[in-house]
Formats: structure tokens, sequence, C-alpha cells
């Protein structure tokens, strides 16, 4: 006992010192302690500057030779889809750093977007930093209110107190959609995370072609040029900023968290691309399926007598689907599998930069191939327009025929088949939402160090978690783990660093229990062994299970059944007894509970008890510079009679035109408009438009033009009037047969002047960019008569 607390006490003492080490100037410096203080100067007694030596300026600097981090994180792409992994989809720039580095075959993710990426960057489990599920679907509850707290900070904030660069590019969606406006706060923004460059779209998703973006803090308009595609964007930003970085500081290490679009809903690629692809997928997904599982056995990557589970049975087989599903269906996974090879395209671009630098062979670099499973929320037949499955209107085989030609452009708001989430989440059943399933946590993941990895393209098949990448870090790059930032103590790492395993490919795992959770859907892995219970597929409208029943529990033993096929609950009742009073114990310290399974019903804030900006508020004013501002942040004008009036003054001389307020996208939404000087209104509902139309021209000077929605009532998504109104008298009305029930955008918010990102109505009214107005907008007041 002795010795094993000398060793103890030997080895905090070790901690203690590498913790405080000196600077420059050789001063000691702790850094433990965030911001690290700077050293009070030493007093001058001397009467002239000549009689004393010029003090050496202080700065923080990273420990020496300290790599420089990259984070890739691709969206939505399972273990099955990318080819280092034995997938159909070709990704050379991720099978050249694992050719020169070493992959995981074993690395898990949390099953949703957003609890992945919090997880990510914090090295805590996703609960215990309150992103038990997206923002648009969060909460009341602890755990699940989507509000990152101050007590965990990300490693950007950590990285970048320690005297390094930080950038952030791409997909951000870890801000409550109540506080992307100008009216803050601004804690939970990138750029208040740790991150000193951001350029790239707040939400879950986003048009590639017109997106909604921020550089900073600051709404953005996209660059106006031919050809446009938002990955290549955020990658020219990327890479401009580092090699500024590295001109300017050399001396300076980075860290840049690359957060790919690709390839989460929109599927929007150019047709190039897509050309790649065609035919490639006539086969179907059974087939596809079933040679992907072979190729990974052949590759190495799955363990040899790996068995295929079968197919979940509400997934159709191929063969039974009809001649026009069959070609549907093939070119949604053409688009798919284009705009994944794309993504995998520009990831290699920056890469390519760093290297031009001289850097990247000092440049650890963490490729995960996708932050949860494949989506199956494309349901069973996938949709030109996504915006369909947020409110529950299904698509038909005729109307998705219209837009084949089209699909992956910038007319669709693409998704695919569950059929396809199962065949790209190879060799497993189940897909992203399933957090009890490898399908829906399993990502194949590259590391790639060549100053710090001796191995070159070895497998490791330690299991390993996205909270285990903060803590690998800070052991790379000789930095403590902090025990307080901006004077807030911190909540201890939860994951394990991985370089044990870097040049070990037979080291013990040392990540050995880890608990999984999404709306309901659960497991517990310990030791090798995986107990899962899930309540309800994404696809399926029937639940499985039941949490208040607590029951459908599930026992793998996973090193010897790699694929989860055999349910050994019956032959180890004890162990299965156990690991679920584990759970639950992991669940209480991580504040999962209470556990949610509702999904859709959560985006609207008043069923899910999140809270919005608007509160109670039945009125709200708005003005010229009102831009990008999203559901959550505004009046819900859904499944309620409502108002908008405009306060306008136009000129004698002006034929009035342009967008006065628009809400959504082309995809869905509402705008409120002149056109050749008629006030219009368009209700867009899921792509079908209605327009009611004034037969007089707004007349010059001062004029209040007014929109009145008299909803019908009796549930959501009903039918409603529209009447329109200029100067007190009623100019036209129209009727609408249905309403959106639920959301009208994910990605595009409202605006006061102009159309951004992708028109309403589906077309530009003038020459201005957006559609901008002509005339002055006093004011905007919109409101809404709940019964």
């Amino acid at each position: 006992m002795k010795s094993k607390n000398l060793i103890l006490w030997m080895a905090a003492l070790i901690l203690s010192i590498a913790s405080r080490v000196t600077d420059a100037a050789g001063t000691e410096i702790d850094r433990t302690r965030l911001p690290i203080p700077q050293p009070a100067p030493a007093p001058v007694t001397a009467l002239l500057p000549e009689d004393v030596e010029l003090p050496t300026p202080w700065e923080v600097r990273a420990p020496e030779g300290a790599p420089n981090v990259v984070i890739i994180l691709l969206d939505d792409i399972g273990f099955g889809a990318p080819s280092p992994f034995g997938g159909p989809v070709s990704m050379p720039t991720l099978q050249q750093l694992a050719d020169t580095g070493i992959s995981y075959n074993r690395f898990h993710t949390i099953a949703l977007c957003a609890p992945t990426r919090a997880a990510l960057k914090s090295g805590r489990n996703h609960h215990r930093v309150n992103m038990g599920s997206i923002p648009e679907i969060a909460t009341g509850y602890a755990g699940n209110t989507t509000v990152v707290p101050n007590n965990a900070a990300p490693i950007a904030e950590i990285l970048r107190q320690n005297g390094y660069n930080t950038g952030a590019f791409g997909k951000w969606h870890e801000t409550p959609g109540r506080e992307t406006t100008a009216a803050g706060p601004q804690t939970r923004w990138p750029t208040r995370q740790g991150f000193e460059k951001f350029y790239g779209f707040i939400g879950a998703e986003e048009n590639m072609y017109e997106p909604s973006l921020h550089d900073g803090v600051t709404v953005i308009d996209f660059p106006d040029k031919p050809g446009y595609h938002l990955l290549e964007d955020m990658t020219d930003q990327a890479i401009s900023w580092v090699r500024q970085q590295q001109g300017l500081r050399p001396d300076k290490p980075f860290f840049i968290y690359y957060s790919s679009a690709g390839s989460h809903s929109p599927h929007q690629v150019a047709s190039e691309w897509i050309e790649r692809y065609r035919g490639k997928f006539d086969q179907g997904w059974d087939v596809t399926r079933e040679k992907t599982h072979r190729d990974q056995i052949a590759l190495g990557v799955v363990p040899k007598g790996t068995q295929l589970p079968p197919k979940p049975a509400s997934v159709p087989d191929w063969n039974d689907l009809s001649d026009d599903q069959r070609q549907i269906f093939a070119r949604q996974a053409e688009v798919f599998a284009a705009f994944t090879e794309y993504a995998d395209y520009q990831a290699g671009r920056l890469l390519e930069a760093i290297d031009d630098l001289g850097e990247l062979d000092n440049t650890l670099v963490f490729y995960i191939s996708g932050d949860n499973g494949t989506s199956s929320e494309g349901n069973q037949t996938g949709h030109w327009n996504w915006g369909h499955f947020l409110n529950g209107v299904p698509e038909t085989t005729e109307e998705q025929l219209e837009y084949l030609d089209e699909w992956g452009g910038p007319t669709t708001y693409a998704h695919m088949a569950v059929g396809w989430a199962i065949a790209f989440d190879a060799p497993f059943a189940f897909t992203k939402q399933v957090a009890g399933d490898f399908g829906g946590t399993r990502n194949g993941t590259v590391v790639h160090w060549p100053s710090g990895i001796k191995a070159k393209g070895e497998l490791r098949e330690q299991f390993t978690h996205v909270i285990d990448v903060v803590p690998t870090i800070l052991e790379a790059t000789g930095i403590p783990e902090p025990e307080m930032v901006d004077g807030v103590t911190q909540i201890p790492i939860q994951g394990t660093s991985m370089m044990y395993s870097f040049d070990n490919a037979n080291a013990p795992e040392r990540h050995t229990t880890q608990y999984f959770e999404v709306v309901g859907n659960r497991g517990l892995y310990q030791d090798g062994w995986l107990a899962r219970t899930t309540v309800k597929l994404p696809w399926e409208s029937e639940k499985m299970n039941s949490v208040a029943a607590d029951d459908g529990w599930e026992l793998y033993n996973t090193l010897a059944d790699f694929s989860l096929t055999n349910n050994l609950a019956d032959e180890y009742p004890e162990r299965l007894v156990s690991m679920k009073a584990t759970f639950m114990k992991e669940a209480v310290a991580n504040q999962v509970l209470p556990l949610d399974d509702r999904l859709l019903e959560r985006l609207l804030p008043s069923v899910a008890g999140r809270p919005t900006m608007m509160g109670e508020r039945t009125e709200l004013d708005l003005y010229p510079g009102s831009w990008d501002l999203v559901e959550d942040s505004i009046l819900s004008f859904k499944n309620v009679s409502s108002s908008v009036i405009a306060d306008l003054s136009v000129s004698k001389d002006l034929k009035a035109d342009g967008v006065i307020i628009a809400q959504g996208s082309r995809f869905g939404g509402w705008s409120f408009y002149i056109e050749d000087g008629y006030p219009c209104y368009t209700y867009n509902n899921l792509g079908d438009l209605v327009t009611v139309k004034s037969k007089r021209r707004l007349p010059p000077g001062d004029s209040e033009m007014r929109l009145d929605i008299d909803y019908d009532g009796g549930g959501a998504g009903k039918g409603a009037l529209m009447k329109l109104s200029v100067n007190g008298k009623v100019m036209a009305t129209e009727r609408l047969e249905s309403t959106v029930a639920s959301r009208f955008s994910i990605d595009e918010g409202t605006d006061v002047g102009m159309d951004r990102g992708s028109p309403v109505i589906q077309r530009q009214l003038n020459d201005r960019r957006f559609s901008a107005f002509n005339g002055t907008i006093n004011k905007v007041t919109l409101a809404i008569y709940p019964d």
C-alpha cells in the first residue's frame, strides 16, 4: 500500500511540475488556471531609459513543439459509406490519410449531430454539457436545454488561451435559436467558444447554393458568383485564414475545426460530381449492403466471420419496388455519394494547403467520417423537399419523378430513402438516432500525425469515443487539463486520451465504460459488452418499446459480435441486470434523466417546454436590417391567426417593388412584397405557392400594407383565409386549404427589406440582389392571435 501511495504521489508531483512551466522570460506560468495572468513588471528605480534593460514582451506561447491540430468532421455519413472502410463512396483524401496514419474501426459518436459536436469539443458526455439532443428540439430539463455551460470550456478556448490561433469553418449547430439574433447573448457563438475566426452557418443544415452565412457574429451574403457551392466557399475561407496565420506567425500553432455540411440534407452537389456515380447504385440497397459487408471483411476493417444482421422488416426489399421507385431511389444514392465524395475532396484541398505551408507533418489531424450514422430521416421514400418530412407530409412517386432530373440541384432540398441509410451503415442494422446500435454511433476515423505517430497504414481496434479527442489533443500538445477558466471551476474531462494506442496496436483499451442516449434510444458499453434498448426507429410510426416500461433490453458481446447480430440477453440475465443498473447510475451522474422519446413533436417550443425569445408576447416590431431571424427567435405564425402590418413610404416618382418581409425559403415560408407596384403576399406551403394580389398599385407617399390570416383552427396544419388590405381597404382575399404545421425552414429565417438566401416566391422581383425593396420601410409589425 505504501508503494502504491508513493507512486500516486509521484504522479501528482510530475503533473504539477508539467503544468507549471516557464515562459520565454523565465517566469513560471500555471496552465491549469486560464487565462494565464501576465506577471507583474519588475520595479524600475533608474531615472533614464538607457539605464534600464528593456523587458522582453510577454505573451502566452504554446508548449515547445506543440503540433497544429485539425479536426475534420463530416455529417450524416455512416460506417459503411466511405471507401477506406469498405464502402462504395470514393473518399481519396480519407484514404490517403489512412495509408500514412492509423484508422480506428471502433470509434463512436452520439447518434445525433449537435450532441456529437458538443462532446467532441468539450471532452465531456453530451448531456453533461446540456446537449442531449439538438437545439431545434431542446426541452427545459438540464441535460437537454442545449445551453452549453461555462464550466466545461471547449478545446478551442483551452488552446487559444495557451498560445494557439483558432478558426472554425462550416457547420456549428450548438447555439439555441433564440440566442442567434442581435439581442444575444452571444456566449454560445463560435467566437465566444474559443474561436478567433468563424465562417459558416449556425444551425443544423444549410442550402449549398443559397446559404445563410455568418462571419463571426455578422450576417453576411454568400458570394455572388456562378457555380457557387458552400463547401468550396468554406474551404476557400479556411485556406485563406491558415495561410495568413502562418505567413504572419509561423512560430505559432493553429487549431482548425473544419465542420463540413456534407452529407447532411439537403444533398446538393454539381451535376458533374453526380455523373461519376451514374448507374452505380442501380443494383439497389440490398445488394449494395451485402457487397459492402463482404468488402469490409476483405479489407480487414470488419473481423472475419462477422454476420450481416437482418434488415429491419419495415424496409422493403429492392426487388419488391416498382420500376419508377427503383429509378428514383438509385438517383438518391447517386446524389448522396457524389455529395460525400465532394466533401472529401474539399477537405483534401485544405490539407493540401497546409502541406504546401510545410506544416502537415506536425499537424495532428482527426478525420471523423460522420457525426453519427447515415440519416434515415428521409423515411421510406426520400424527399425532393425535406421540409415535407419535418411537417409529416408524404411525397408520392409521381411527384418525385417530376424532380428526378433536378435532384441535387438548387430547386431540390433532397434526402434519400431509409433503405440507403441501412446500406450505408453496414454491417449494422440501424441508423442515426438509434443510440444503442453501432449503426447510429460508429464512424470510421483516421488519425494522422507524421511527426508524432510512427505507425503507418495500421488499424486500431480499441473502443474509442468522441469525448476522447480533447484529452488526446491535450496530451499531444503538452497542455494540462484546466481546473479553472475565466474564474469558473471546471468539471472534469470525461474522455480518455487515445495516444496510448498510437504506436501500440495491441494496447488494452482504456475507455471501458460509455453510455449512449438520444430521444429515449439508449445503451451502455462496458468491457466489450453492449446492453441496449430501442424505443423507436426514426422511420417507423409505432414504438418498439416503452421508456415507462423500461423494456426491450438486449445484450451483445461486441468483441465476438462486431455487427450486433446475436442477442445474448437470455443467456446472461445477471450481466444484463448489472449493466442496466450501471446505465442508470451513468444517467443520473450525466443529467440524462428524464428520458424524453418525442422527436418531431418537440419542434414546437410550446410542446417541448423550450423557452423562446418571444415568451408570451403576441406582437413584434421589426425594422430594416433585421436578417436571418430563425423561427425560435420571433413569433410563430403556425397554427394561429396572424397579421403582418407594414408601414411604408414611397416617393412619387418611384414605382415600388421588392420584398418587404419574408420568412423561410423556396421550399417553405411566406413573403410580403410589391411587384410592379402591386402589393402581394405569397404563402409557400412546402413548394406549393398560393398568392393573394391587390388589383391596384400602391399609391405614392405613406401607406399601410396589411395581411391577415384567419386560421380555421381544429388542429395543426389546417386551412386559413388570407386577406390583403392597403390603407384600411380590403384589396383581395384568397383561401389556403392547408398550412405548414411545424416548421417553415431549418436553415433560412426572416428578413426585412429583402429575401436573403433562396426566394420564398422562387424567383427574383427585380435586378437588385435578393429582390431588395426600393422604397422606405418604416416598420413591420407581426401579430398573432392565440385562442
